[in-house]
């Protein structure tokens, strides 16, 4: 099965499986510390090592563990000032996604980007030092990007709920 994301090029969905509870365990620990021991995940899940490396392959394998990263904290890299800005195109023709999608994978303030059913066409979520950088790559970069018409900008005071697991 392929899946198509507008304005880019049709996808291989990845092989999708039931994910038990014993699965689901094993994700909220490594989720938390995703450089967990085997021995130690084990543990905590209650099955012996060999069946839980088995089930750890498997869902790295099936591409429900995609990787393992470093979680960096914001504050001690002097990057907490969090903005989602609504961004609003001109053209929403397939060519233009395609050209706003590729020019927004280059901005390294730009976390996140979503395309958006309703009043505006994406929603960013932007991490700069302060609100003078990012006032900066709103007028420089942001506003630039292929085919913008409008953006509107809500700032995060707070992040309540931030995982994934």
């Amino acid at each position: 099965m392929f899946t198509q994301v507008a304005g880019e090029p049709p996808v291989k969905e990845p092989r999708r499986r039931n994910i038990d509870r014993t699965d689901l365990r094993i994700l909220r620990e490594l989720a938390r510390d995703g450089r967990l021991p085997v021995t130690e995940l084990a543990t905590r899940i209650g099955l012996s090592k060999s069946p839980t490396q088995a089930r750890l392959a498997r869902l790295v394998a099936d591409g429900v563990i995609r990787g393992f990263r470093a979680d960096l904290d914001p504050a001690a890299l002097g990057r907490e000032h969090v903005a989602f800005v609504e961004v609003k195109l001109k053209d929403t023709s397939e060519a233009a996604l395609r050209a706003f999608n590729a020019r927004v994978r280059e901005v390294p303030e730009i976390e996140q980007c979503h395309m958006i059913a309703g009043a505006f066409d994406y929603l960013l979520k932007v991490r700069t030092t302060d609100i003078r950088e990012y006032r900066a790559v709103l007028g420089e970069t942001i506003s630039s990007l292929p085919h913008v018409e409008s953006t509107s900008t809500h700032v995060s005071m707070e992040a309540v709920k931030d995982q994934l697991a």
